[in-house]
Parts: C-alpha cells; structure tokens; sequence
C-alpha cells in the first residue's frame, strides 16, 4: 500500500524541468591606453627671456609690492598659462605681471633627453624707484670680454659678444657681482655654466646663464699639453655698478 502511495504521488505531480539561460558574453574591446607624461614641478623658472613688468611708482600706490605667478611651460618654452599664486592686492597690477610673463620665454626642460611641460613658479618684488635715477641696459662687458676687446692676451675669446641686457631696477640699488665657470664641447660651444659667486638676485643669475648657453668660444692647447687635448672650462665674471648710470 505504502509502494502504491508512493507511486501515485510522484506521478500525480508534473515534473518541472530547471535549466539556466546561457549569458551570452559582450565581445571586449581592447583596453586604450594614452601614455602621458606629467608635467615636471619646479620652484624656479629657467627664463631665455625675462619677465619685464611695465609699471610705474603710481601702480605700486606708494609702496613696495610683490607677488607669486604660476606658470605653465609647455615643452617648446612657450608660457601657455599664467595665474596669480599671491597677488600684490591691486588687479590691474597683476595684469601686468600676468601680461609679461606671457611674453616672456623659458628654456625648455629636459629629461633623458626628452622635452617636458612644467609648472613653476616666479616671484615679483616690485619696489618704488627715484624718478630722477638713471636707467640703462648693462649688456655683456665681463673680464674676460673687455679684455679681449682691448686686446690683451687672454686664454680663450668670445666668437661674439652673449647677448645680455639687465636693467637697473634688478640691481636693486647696489653694486652687484657675478662669478661663473663655462664649459664647452669639442666644437666650441658652451653647455655648461656653474656660478660660483652669485650675484644676490637669482633673476640676473639665470640671465647670465641664459646668456652664456650656445655662445661660442675659441681657445688654444696650452704648449705643455700640445698634444693631449685642448682645455674647454675656464673661469670669468661681470660686475654691474650703478655709477655706470650716472
């Protein structure tokens, strides 16, 4: 009777047939990648040509002024944008500096070899001047180059004069000084500048700098060494003086 029972409730039952539906998989694209090199983070900026405000004593409002601009390089030197980081208070007086330095040109950054975009940062001190100071350009009159000029015998030449022109107002009403050593390649041509006496202002520094890169110069092999090489590092230095002005 059990068996009968059994039977007769497995039969009265329909069975129910389970399946899973098959999930068709979406075909995957192949992952895209985009290699891009971050821009490198700098304190300072390399400048070829120098920022150079156009204000005067009555933008300044009586007072000294300063101000922080950040700048963003891309790799060919070009300054493609430009913002206030710390401002000198006065709107039309950032403009100003925003202006210049958009202007202005940087040497590119390089990294093995590679030209990179940076970010970096220049400081403005913008200060009152007498209206009665002189003002000039002081070009590239170094030792070594007046030197040359008169003549004298000196242990390597300039092919031509660096191209310099600093203003009076980065002197900052003193004398300033720079010491610096060069170093050039097989053909003549300076690569390297180290300054060992700073002049006090990192702006004229780099100036210098700038200036002295893809000079040419000429020397000759010194008799005792004739036939091992030739020298290519050598010293030199410059002084600016505010009496020149006068």
């Amino acid at each position: 009777m059990k068996r009968i029972l059994c039977m007769a409730l497995l039969t009265g039952f329909p069975f129910v047939t389970s399946y899973s539906a098959t999930t068709k998989k979406a075909p995957q694209l192949p992952t895209q990648t985009i290699d891009v090199q971050a821009s490198h983070l700098t304190t300072r900026v390399e400048w070829v040509k120098f920022p150079r405000p156009n204000y005067s004593n009555a933008d300044l409002k009586g007072q000294n002024r300063s101000a922080v601009v950040r700048v963003f390089v891309n790799e060919q030197g070009q300054v493609e944008q430009a913002s206030i980081q710390d401002s000198t208070g006065f709107k039309a007086l950032d403009q100003q500096l925003l202006t210049a330095v958009k202007a202005a040109k940087v040497k590119p950054h390089m990294e093995n070899n590679t030209a990179l975009p940076i970010i970096g940062y220049q400081v403005f001190n913008l200060k009152l001047t007498d209206q009665d100071q002189a003002y000039c350009d002081y070009s590239f009159q170094s030792k070594q180059w007046q030197a040359q000029q008169g003549e004298q015998k000196t242990v390597f030449q300039y092919v031509s004069q660096p191209k310099l022109n600093i203003d009076t107002d980065l002197l900052n009403g003193h004398d300033r000084q720079v010491a610096f050593k060069i170093k050039a390649n097989g053909q003549g041509m300076i690569e390297k500048v180290k300054i060992t006496k700073g002049s006090g202002v990192y702006a004229m520094d780099q100036q210098i700098i700038s200036a002295l890169k893809g000079t040419l110069i000429q020397s000759k092999r010194k008799a005792s060494t004739l036939w091992l090489y030739k020298p290519s590092s050598f010293k030199d230095e410059i002084h600016f003086k505010m009496d020149d002005c006068i």
